[in-house]
């Protein structure tokens, strides 16, 4: 291999590198927007379940508060935990693009 190669593709894994880099840090962004949100999102309800519950008159009506808060908090969570696994799946595939040529190029060199 001759300098000029070397360097080329010295240059090409930077690129790819910095591609791959690129796209870790938007997707990492997403996702920490994404669970901040949740995060504020479960305390406002929290908040607002706790509010409803002190000012419950009978022990049916707190636990028909807390049971409401309950179910909607578990749904809220599935919720995002789908999204967010989606998010990392996404994350996965877009880090691993800028090298799928390099692999293809390696595994026909067998």
């Amino acid at each position: 291999m001759n300098p000029d190669q070397m360097q080329k593709m010295s240059k090409d894994s930077m690129d790819m590198a910095m591609a791959s880099f690129g796209t870790w840090t938007k997707n990492a962004q997403a996702i920490a927007t994404e669970v901040a949100d949740y995060s504020k999102k479960s305390f406002e309800g929290s908040a607002a379940a706790w509010e409803k519950l002190l000012g419950a008159k009978s022990l049916e009506k707190a636990m028909e508060v807390q049971s409401e808060y309950l179910k909607s908090s578990y749904e809220d969570f599935v919720a995002q935990s789908t999204k967010l696994s989606e998010l990392y799946a996404d994350l996965a595939k877009e880090a691993y693009k800028p090298f799928e040529g390099v692999m293809g190029k390696a595994s026909g060199m067998k």
